[in-house]
């Protein structure tokens, strides 16, 4: 669309009306376009080198409702310049009814006037930014000639998660496994074709033993006991991403106790992730940290690491100012009709008028 013309003329909408928006078809095709790996590596160091800025940015936890069902929220973050925010979900049941467990869509915002300069779905984008920040982590905090992961629970985000780790960290051998054995087999049929050595296991016991990460990805809402503490060796690291809002855990207390902790943003993860088992002023700590060379990440083979993952504001913000700088050279985007854009800005409800009479 390259007319000038306002919403007052009922004609096509002007340019300032207009707000690209990236449909879940049109992500396939950039998914597709990019590659799903190249995407992940590409998104993982957006995502590190926002992570060396931490401090720049504005943040808060999550804002969220919960009910019986699930949980709706809401994750803002912005850096001064731009303002991101998604909105997503998390209904373990909608898999029983057809549905996916997490959707989500968000918003990039330029600072300077307010307008957005992106409308995009995140549901798929989700998946791949959690999958990125895992696997980023991991180079931080994973055995250095780590190759092979354990995956239990093998619902939406777990090749997602399986190719991260390939690209960032070379992993190519797999151990699957969830309660429900189609999961798995499905997981398995999905990376087929991307060279893994792939294990289906009996048991979550059977998919640790001897693997160099640990990645637990479940999704029922509730504190569970995904591994206890005589499942966990020394110098394995825990990528543990399903555990990500209040009662709901993966981990058993004591692999906590013995494990070097690192977390995203401390607030938000106290109340969402594993360390919702521990006291308060438990020792964690942030992951920006490392990636700034402020703190250590893993400091010894024996060391056992946990990333606590609950999934932050900045990481989607990172995932939409991606996203955008792809839209450069990539033409998968639609036009949407979405601001209003009066002749005269002060005269809003004229442009009504004049378009009910022009109608």
């Amino acid at each position: 669309m390259t007319t000038t013309t306002s919403h007052a003329s009922q004609e096509a909408p002007s340019p300032l009306a207009l707000v690209p928006f990236v449909s879940v078809g049109n992500m396939m095709r950039i998914l597709n376009a990019v590659g799903i790996e190249a995407f992940i590596e590409g998104l993982a160091q957006v995502i590190e080198e926002d992570f060396r800025r931490w401090p720049l940015f504005d943040k808060t936890p999550r804002v969220a409702s919960h009910s019986r069902e699930g949980v709706i929220e809401l994750m803002p973050a912005s850096d001064g310049v731009a303002y991101g925010f998604k909105y997503v979900n998390g209904h373990p049941k909608n898999t029983r009814t057809g549905r996916q467990t997490v959707t989500a869509f968000g918003v990039l915002a330029e600072v300077e006037t307010g307008y957005p300069v992106l409308l995009s779905e995140m549901t798929i984008l989700t998946a791949l930014r959690t999958a990125a920040m895992s696997a980023l982590a991991a180079r931080y905090l994973a055995p250095a000639d780590a190759r092979s992961m354990a995956v239990i629970g093998n619902g939406a985000q777990s090749e997602f998660q399986a190719l991260a780790f390939r690209k960032l960290l070379g992993v190519n051998s797999l151990r699957l496994y969830d309660i429900d054995p189609a999961a798995s087999r499905r997981c398995a049929r999905n990376l087929a074709g991307f060279g893994f050595d792939i294990t289906v296991c009996a048991s979550a016991e059977e998919a640790v033993e001897g693997v160099a990460i640990i990645t637990t990805v479940t999704a029922d809402k509730q504190r569970a006991t995904i591994l206890t503490d005589n499942m966990v060796a020394s110098g394995q690291h825990i990528n543990a991403v399903g555990g990500d809002c209040p009662g709901k855990t993966e981990l058993h207390r004591d692999i906590l106790l013995r494990s070097s902790i690192f977390v995203e943003y401390t607030p938000q993860t106290r109340i969402e992730g594993e360390i919702q088992q521990l006291e308060a002023d438990h020792p964690v700590t942030e992951l920006w940290q490392v990636i700034a060379g402020d703190a250590p990440g893993r400091r010894s083979a024996l060391e056992t690491t946990l990333f606590d993952s609950v999934g932050f504001a900045v990481e989607d913000f990172s995932a939409l100012r991606y996203l955008r700088g792809l839209l450069k050279d990539l033409p998968y985007c639609e036009m949407l009709d979405l601001l209003a854009d009066p002749d005269d800005p002060r005269d809003l409800f004229g442009m009504v008028l004049r378009a009910g009479a022009a109608s």
